[in-house]
């Protein structure tokens, strides 16, 4: 593979990353800047809080399409013969990762994005579709028990390259292992705060079935 055509689908896998679903749709749609309530992060979590469930489900659809979407740009490059069969796997997650990247700092609104959740999830339904469903029950799971989005996310994150070590799904892959630390120890540095306030017991919960109104004054 030439070298420019290796520089051009990186950089369009961080402009994908990029894209501020939350804030786009939520200035287009309803005139409201996510960043500048809730807890100020313009991710899906605070647009269920601050739009609603229907507002909220949409930015985070657009956002696991953003990281399955780049993630995939390494099966075309392979389609193209551009990349051998041994190489796709290094590649879907070199792709992946900037994706994530572009989310948490993307070039269309100041380098301040969300924390990469929905767009790390695109990202492993790309690369292993049957180890990130069990990764989402397990989140569900979590926030069904605790009303947490960040302990969740911790949590379901955490499962995935330890599921793949113990290979629930077949013989583990060193390369999908190591990705899956580097993730966690990833989603654990943009979490720090809400790490914090969960050992001081301060965490916002977070109960989807409620209704946006009913969230604002929880």
């Amino acid at each position: 593979m030439s070298i420019a055509l290796l520089i051009i689908t990186i950089i369009a896998a961080y402009l994908l990353g990029s894209i501020p679903s939350s804030v786009w749709y939520g200035i287009g749609y309803f005139g409201i800047d996510v960043r500048k309530h809730g807890s100020g992060n313009a991710g899906a979590t605070n647009t269920f809080r601050i739009l609603g469930k229907r507002a909220g489900t949409v930015v985070m659809l657009i956002d696991v399409l953003k990281g399955w979407t780049a993630t995939c740009l390494a099966s075309m490059l392979f389609y193209m013969n551009e990349i051998g069969e041994t190489e796709l796997l290094m590649y879907k997650i070199i792709f992946g990762i900037i994706a994530i990247i572009g989310h948490i700092f993307p070039v269309f609104v100041n380098f301040k994005g969300g924390k990469g959740i929905a767009t790390l999830l695109g990202m492993v339904l790309a690369i292993h579709p049957e180890l990130a469903l069990l990764c989402i029950t397990i989140f569900i799971l979590t926030l069904l028990a605790s009303q947490y989005v960040s302990l969740s996310s911790i949590l379901a994150t955490l499962a995935f390259p330890v599921l793949s070590w113990i290979g629930v799904f077949g013989h583990p892959e060193p390369l999908l292992i190591v990705f899956g630390f580097t993730m966690f120890v990833l989603v654990v540095f943009t979490h720090q705060k809400n790490i914090k306030r969960l050992m001081n017991g301060n965490e916002s919960r977070v109960n989807i079935f409620k209704s946006k109104a009913e969230r604002r004054n929880s």
